[in-house]
C-alpha cells in the first residue's frame, strides 16, 4: 500500500491528468495499467519503481504496436508535448520497457511492464514523462507523473509583458520543481482611471518544472487615448506568486494624421494669405501721363 502522503499526492495530481488519446477513427486504445488515466510513482534518488500500461485491441485483426518512453515538456502553446525518439534526456531515459514491440490479438487487452530507476543524483521534485504507443499510423500516450522524494519549491515567473495587436502578451516561467497550474489576474491604470480588471482565473495549462510558456490575453476594446500601465499578478499551488507590470500609450493615429493634415492645410493657407498681404502681386510697368512727352521736350528747349 502506498503511504498517505502519495495518495494525497496523487489525488491532488489527477487534475493534471492527460486521458489517452483517441482518434475519432481509432479502434485500439493505450491506458495506465488497470484503466487508469495516468501513472503516479515516487521515490528518493537510487529506487527502483515499477507499474505497467495496457494497450487494448478490440479489432477483429492482431494488432502491432511500438512502445517507447519519452520526456515530458510544455509546447510553445502551452499544451503537453513529448521528445521524439532518441532525445529524451530526463525521465524518458529513466524509463525501461519490457517490450518495445508487441502484438495484441483480437479482442484482447496486453499488459506491459515497465520500470523506472531514478538516478543517484536525481534533483527533488516533479520529472514528467511519458509512455508512447504508435500503430495504424498514429501515436497516442500514457503519461508518468514521476517525482523524486525530497524538498520541493513552488516559484514562478512573470516575463517579457508588452502590449500589442489588442492583446497583452507575457510569458511563464517555472522556476521551481513541482507542476504548477496558474491563476492569473489583469489590471490597467490610466491617466483617466482604470482601464482594465480581470477577476483571477486559472489558465488551461500546466507549467512543468523548468519550462516557459507564452500567453496572450485578448483585449480587443483598450482606450483610444490614454497612458496605461499594466499589472499582472499570478499565483499558483504552494504559495506561489509572481507579478510584472508593463506600459503603453494609446493614441487615435487615424484622428491625429487627419488632424495633422488639416492643421498642415490650413498653416499652409494662413501663411499665403499673410504673404500676399506684405508683398503685394506686382501691377507691371507703370503708363506715362497723357502730354508727357511734350512737357518734357519744352523742358529742354
Amino acid at each position: 500500500m502506498r503511504p498517505l502522503r502519495t495518495l494525497v499526492v496523487a489525488a491532488l495530481l489527477s487534475a493534471l491528468s492527460l486521458p489517452a488519446a483517441r482518434a475519432a477513427s481509432a479502434t485500439w486504445t493505450v491506458e495506465a495499467g488497470g484503466g487508469r488515466a495516468y501513472v503516479y510513482l515516487e521515490g528518493v534518488p537510487g529506487t527502483v519503481l515499477e507499474d505497467k500500461v495496457s494497450v487494448t485491441n478490440p479489432g477483429a485483426k492482431p494488432l502491432t504496436v511500438r512502445l517507447r518512453p519519452a520526456d515530458a515538456y510544455n509546447g510553445r502553446s502551452g499544451a503537453l508535448a513529448v521528445r521524439g525518439a532518441r532525445t529524451s534526456t530526463g525521465a524518458g531515459t529513466w524509463i525501461t520497457l519490457a517490450s518495445t514491440t508487441l502484438t495484441v490479438p483480437p479482442r484482447t487487452r496486453a499488459e506491459i511492464p515497465f520500470s523506472v530507476t531514478v538516478p543517484a543524483g536525481a534533483l527533488p521534485g516533479d520529472h514528467p514523462g511519458a509512455i508512447m504507443a504508435a500503430s495504424d499510423g498514429r501515436e497516442s500516450g500514457v503519461r508518468i507523473h514521476l517525482r523524486v522524494s525530497g524538498p520541493t519549491l513552488a516559484a514562478f515567473t512573470v516575463e517579457d509583458v508588452r502590449i500589442f495587436a489588442g492583446a497583452i502578451h507575457y510569458t511563464l516561467v517555472n522556476r521551481g520543481n513541482t507542476v504548477l497550474t496558474p491563476r492569473v489576474a489583469f489590471r490597467a491604470d490610466g491617466l483617466f482611471g482604470q482601464a482594465l480588471r480581470r477577476a483571477p482565473r486559472s489558465l488551461p495549462v500546466e507549467l512543468l518544472p523548468a519550462q516557459r510558456v507564452g500567453l496572450a490575453e485578448k483585449w480587443p476594446d483598450p482606450p483610444s487615448l490614454d497612458s496605461v500601465t499594466v499589472h499582472i499578478e499570478a499565483t499558483a499551488q504552494g504559495d506561489a506568486r509572481a507579478e510584472a507590470a508593463a506600459s503603453a500609450v494609446f493614441v487615435p493615429w487615424r484622428t491625429v494624421a487627419a488632424a495633422a493634415a488639416g492643421l498642415l492645410a490650413a498653416g499652409g493657407a494662413a501663411l499665403w494669405f499673410v504673404r500676399r498681404r506684405r508683398h503685394p502681386p506686382d501691377p507691371g510697368p507703370r503708363s506715362e501721363r497723357p502730354g508727357g512727352d511734350r512737357h518734357l521736350a519744352r523742358a529742354g528747349a
